[in-house]
């Protein structure tokens, strides 16, 4: 049974599922329309009242996940607490509310999961495809054939700071409508030629958004639940000719969501328009299904990350051979240190396959390189703080360790240092590890037993080694190295 948590910049929602045959079945969903983007202030800083109404709801999804024998439970923010200034701060406080960990996820891995659960809705084997999910506070447009994606981005355009900003007051005008729908395309026309109808059979509107648009479509005697662009208009005519959100009375659609339709409706008109979209078939699937999809594929040990990691190396030309042999001596020597759990196994795997991407850049700075490349790049299936934790171990990996800072509190972390760095020396000396030549044990301080005639098999061994006990001392950390029977 997987959970997942989405909050979003207009509601925070959770799907409760279980993998059944060949599909998820959702056995639960809440849903609470937080409205996190209008919390935002004019400095970009979530206000007090919207962190606390945050906060507050997802105590009570804690609540709901207490009542469920679940396996695993992502949860994801999106947009808005992308670009708060103080997500910081706002952070913790929701973690120990929910009692999990937050994932801000980028723009493009969230079209990614948007995606998966669209496509494993479908399963239509190798259909092209379009699908666009719009959101409160970014759109995202994904191209994919089956469940292959093809292209994806994600675009700052919500449906709260359009409402907003076109619809002052809750008043709807011809004026207001043409400088929404004028503005979206403006945001869009770089990247539409690769989204044209010549690349894709159907397209598909995932978020909640689209489907409340076709509902008001069909509830409203403007034709069936398909949606066109024909339909579209003439629900802006009517929106126009009644002048007033407050005014409208669109069946199908909750008073409070009504705003946010409007902003949507402009939105989903310049996509219509810029895109060429002749129809668009609403579907239920999109973040949240695809979130527990992601955990699904994990259990079963087909994690979208390793693929990412080794396109990642292929994309900068990485040597392979060398990255798969740091990785396995760092993953060996990892274990043989004993960490308290396993929850860094993974990090320092795929950091160990990362750790000379600088490489295209710099053969000297390398590790400097290929710490910003692994933090900053968009890297599917990754979260930010991930890629971050990833970018410490890569660029702690060689030179002085103060660039760590306070991350050695963590004494597994300190532990995924030291394996990496020593596997990355050995590489470099041609050591082929037997293990059983040597103890490696990390407490107050390193110790590392080697059998007598090790050093001589290995020369060159002596001087990494040297240079790594110095380093450790400048941080206060001894290194002992021993020399056995």
């Amino acid at each position: 049974m997987f959970a997942a948590v989405d909050l979003g910049s207009n509601s925070f929602r959770m799907h409760i599922g279980s993998y059944e045959g060949s599909s998820i079945r959702v056995l639960k969903s809440a849903r609470d329309p937080i409205r996190l983007a209008a919390g935002l202030d004019q400095h970009g800083n979530l206000t007090d009242e919207a962190m606390q109404r945050a906060c507050a709801c997802l105590a009570r999804f804690k609540e709901i996940l207490a009542e469920y024998p679940i396996d695993a439970v992502r949860v994801v923010a999106t947009n808005t607490v992308r670009i708060a200034k103080n997500a910081a701060d706002f952070l913790p406080a929701a973690e120990a509310a929910i009692g999990l960990p937050i994932e801000v996820i980028s723009g493009e891995e969230e079209g990614r999961l948007i995606y998966m659960g669209v496509s494993n809705a479908l399963a239509i084997p190798a259909e092209r495809r379009l699908v666009i999910d719009i959101g409160g506070g970014s759109t995202e447009i994904i191209l994919g054939r089956g469940h292959e994606i093809v292209k994806v981005e994600s675009f700052p355009i919500g449906t709260v700071k359009h409402s907003a900003n076109f619809f002052p007051d809750g008043r709807i005008t011809v004026e207001g409508f043409e400088a929404a729908i004028l503005t979206v395309r403006s945001l869009l026309e770089d990247a539409t030629p690769a989204y044209q109808p010549e690349f894709w059979r159907n397209a598909y509107g995932s978020s909640g958004t689209v489907r409340a648009i076709s509902d008001a479509l069909y509830k409203n005697g403007f034709g069936d639940a398909e949606v066109t662009l024909e339909k579209l208009l003439a629900l802006r005519d009517y929106c126009i000719q009644r002048g007033q959100i407050d005014d409208l009375n669109l069946s199908g659609i909750k008073t409070e969501r009504v705003a946010m339709v409007i902003g949507g409706l402009a939105i989903l008109i310049g996509l219509f328009q810029e895109l060429n979209i002749r129809i668009l078939h609403p579907i239920e699937a999109g973040l949240r299904t695809g979130v527990m999809w992601d955990l699904y594929l994990r259990s079963t040990k087909r994690d979208r990350r390793e693929l990412a990691v080794h396109d990642f190396l292929d994309l900068f030309r990485a040597d392979v051979g060398r990255a798969k042999l740091v990785a396995d001596m760092a993953g060996s020597l990892y274990q043989q240190l004993k960490p308290a759990n396993d929850k860094l196994n993974h990090y320092v795997h795929w950091s160990s396959l990362l750790h000379e991407v600088g490489m295209v850049i710099s053969h000297t700075s390398y590790h400097k390189h290929g710490s910003y490349l692994v933090e900053n790049a968009d890297i599917p299936g990754f979260t930010t703080r991930e890629q971050k934790l990833m970018s410490r171990l890569v660029l702690s990996q060689k030179g002085n360790l103060r660039k760590v800072g306070e991350g050695f509190v963590d004494l597994d972390f300190a532990k995924a240092v030291l394996a990496m760095r020593l596997a990355v020396s050995f590489m470099h000396a041609r050591v082929e590890l037997d293990y059983k030549d040597f103890s490696l044990k990390m407490k107050s301080k390193i110790e590392l037993e080697l059998k007598a005639d090790w050093v001589s098999l290995h020369p060159t061994v002596a001087i990494w080694l040297r240079k790594e006990i110095e380093c450790w001392r400048e941080i206060g950390v001894d290194f002992v190295v021993r020399a056995g029977t």
